[in-house]
């Protein structure tokens, strides 16, 4: 279970013009591994995010998901690994306020067409790995910003996917919460195999990762070297 960009290139049109958003940008992310992405705003984290989940397809290069190259695939096929193979944690939760915190989990994997059984089982599994079991019949207006988050993550995985893709799941929280988010992140990653990518703002955190990268005007550097000590 790996996630592979290659030499991926994608740009926008602009005026008479295009503006770069990834230029040749290659990243390899092993099962079980979490990789972190960090770079000013515009310098292309989101493009990549996008490109990594099939939802834009680049201009050059390939997107291997689970050693299916994506470039093959059709819109429908696309749409059925997105489904099934690949989870997204987005920077709001977006839950939707009429369905409890188990009821979020469930749409999911109905989607998939998984049996009432095997849709309750799974939510109720998740929800105590992100430790809220006790909240499963809670609506979002009833938890916690980071308790909605980890309802976010544990929804993200519920069809139990290869690669987990996570847009700056710390934005809205305070430090506490924001590492105990980052942390459950890493344990998850550990424990259920996926190739993470979290795409972040926040340095703070940067110690948890396996690997750090960063991104400059669509381009992916060297990996962030560690502050000297003095």
């Amino acid at each position: 279970m790996t996630l592979t960009l290659d030499d991926v290139t994608l740009t926008y049109p602009d005026g008479d013009g295009r503006v770069v958003a990834l230029d040749a940008v290659t990243l390899d992310v092993p099962a079980g591994s979490l990789t972190a992405v960090v770079g000013p705003s515009g310098s292309g984290k989101s493009s990549l995010l996008a490109v990594a989940a099939t939802l834009v397809t680049p201009e050059r290069g390939r997107v291997v998901v689970d050693g299916a190259d994506t470039a093959s695939l059709s819109r429908a096929a696309k749409a059925a690994l997105r489904r099934e193979r690949i989870g997204i944690v987005f920077q709001q939760p977006n839950l939707l306020p009429a369905l409890t915190a188990a009821e979020q989990l469930q749409m999911m994997a109905h989607l998939s067409g998984r049996s009432a059984a095997q849709v309750r089982g799974r939510a109720v599994e998740l929800l105590e790995a992100v430790g809220l079991a006790d909240q499963a019949g809670r609506r979002p207006h009833q938890l916690s910003g980071g308790q909605r988050q980890r309802v976010n993550i544990a929804r993200a995985l519920m069809n139990e996917p290869s690669v987990l893709l996570v847009d700056e799941p710390t934005s809205a929280l305070d430090h506490e919460r924001g590492a105990g988010v980052l942390d459950l992140l890493v344990t998850l990653t550990r424990a259920r195999g996926t190739a993470t990518v979290l795409v972040t703002h926040d340095h703070a955190h940067l110690d948890r990762m396996d690997r750090t990268v960063s991104m400059a005007d669509g381009r992916l550097t060297v990996p962030v070297a560690e502050p000297p000590v003095v």
